[in-house]
């Protein structure tokens, strides 16, 4: 999880299920509190502070943030806890000073400990994150729980998600769901597809696809792009609602052009075989391309094969080679197997069959069935390695028991010999 900001942003990491929000408070709203007690008191020590607070506020407004460090400093060393939230915040995101994990960990701890939601929250995500502290989900746990009792929806959530997938605590789907139900009830749209994920996979409560079709919409209406690629994916598989592939692109576009690289890689492929739409690679090709570009193995792949093929752009080995490399360093079977397959045609790459095993031997230990396949006909052919017959039999019953459908043939033939 991230550092969250009350305007409403959202980072997403790992796969669609996990999404991280993050937000810190809005700079013009650090000092509010403080501001509405001091507007109560007429001591000239509160006025200065009051002054300095406005200082520190419209510094921050402004992006003065060197100016906002020199107002906020003093009172927060003075104890002033919207001042220490303030100064962790600078340090966090590195505003005004370079970023220092451990000094924003320090000062938000201050604000934490006298009870300031927001600097709990943020002091959970470091915890939870290792930013600055030991990374530990106890602690992190603990600090959301505190935010998420004063009402903290963000802390809400992301207590939840702790629940659902225990870290720091015994996973638990029920207390998962509370959590989840208490933020969806503040409006969270990450909340609610979290609650609809949860529907969609029967955890706590019964599967039910239109449910938590009613939750990502109700998300995606929010603006919450992962959602939005969720409703491609209901309307594409027809799960929860009528299949329409129309309504699936629309959705995947959405999500797409706020970059999701899922949405980016299903219209790549949708695009290039001709899924709900006539195929055109060279559509496919500018999507595959952006999920390529976001560092997306799959996408990568899939545009080195267009490259190998020629199908939508310019046939061009050279770059089939480079993008299968690039799938294939990430460690994707699919791009080891193709780079070796260049390597033993001799495509793109000077040949060199040696190397070729070596790439295809690297996606077989993944057990993939066209790989060791692959293999498999290496040593029966001597192919880059001494041939074999007792090692080829033995990679392709590997293949054969992955489905590869013509391993079984290939056994059959040695049976007989």
């Amino acid at each position: 999880m991230l550092p969250r900001n009350d305007d409403g942003g959202a980072v997403f990491a790992r796969q669609s299920i996990r999404f991280f929000s993050w937000s810190m408070r809005n700079p013009r709203r650090i000092v509010a509190s403080c501001l509405a007690l001091i507007a109560c008191a007429g001591l000239p020590a509160m006025q200065d502070a009051h002054a300095r607070l406005e200082g520190g506020n419209s510094a921050m407004q402004s992006g003065d943030y060197a100016r906002a460090m020199r107002e906020l400093r003093p009172l927060a060393e003075e104890g002033d806890a919207e001042a220490q939230l303030g100064i962790g915040i600078l340090y966090l995101r590195g505003f005004g000073v370079s970023a220092d994990y451990a000094e924003a960990a320090k000062w938000l701890r201050l604000a934490a400990d006298r009870g300031v939601a927001l600097a709990q929250h943020n002091l959970g995500v470091m915890y939870e994150n290792g930013q600055g502290v030991v990374r530990d989900y106890i602690t992190a746990l603990r600090w959301y729980r505190r935010a998420a009792e004063q009402g903290d929806r963000e802390s809400q959530h992301n207590l939840g998600l702790m629940y659902q997938e225990g870290r720091g605590v015994v996973s638990d789907d029920d207390e998962a769901l509370k959590w989840y139900r208490l933020s969806v009830a503040q409006g969270l749209p990450e909340a609610e597809r979290a609650l609809g994920m949860m529907y969609l996979r029967g955890r706590g409560v019964a599967a039910d696809a239109a449910q938590a079709l009613q939750w990502f919409r109700q998300a995606a209406a929010q603006g919450l792009a992962l959602a939005q690629n969720d409703l491609g994916n209901a309307y594409r598989a027809g799960n929860g609602v009528a299949q329409d592939f129309a309504a699936a692109l629309g959705w995947y576009k959405q999500a797409a052009d706020r970059g999701v690289i899922e949405a980016q890689q299903t219209l790549g492929f949708m695009s290039e075989r001709g899924e709900g739409m006539l195929a055109d690679g060279a559509e496919a090709a500018r999507w595959y391309r952006r999920a390529a570009e976001s560092g997306n193995a799959l996408s990568q792949h899939s545009l080195g094969n267009l490259y190998l093929t020629g199908s939508g752009v310019e046939q061009d080995y050279a770059a089939a080679r480079d993008w299968f490399r690039k799938a294939a360093d990430q460690g994707l079977a699919y791009a080891q197997n193709s780079l070796g397959a260049m390597y033993a045609m001799g495509a793109g790459v000077t040949k060199d069959e040696a190397e070729a095993v070596r790439w295809i031997r690297k996606a077989a230990a993944q057990d993939d069935a066209v790989a060791l396949y692959n293999l498999g006909l290496c040593y029966a052919l001597g192919r880059g390695v001494e041939k074999n017959d007792a090692e080829a039999l033995k990679w392709t019953r590997r293949a054969a028991a992955q489905g590869h459908p013509r391993a079984q043939e290939i056994i059959r033939q040695f049976e007989r010999r």
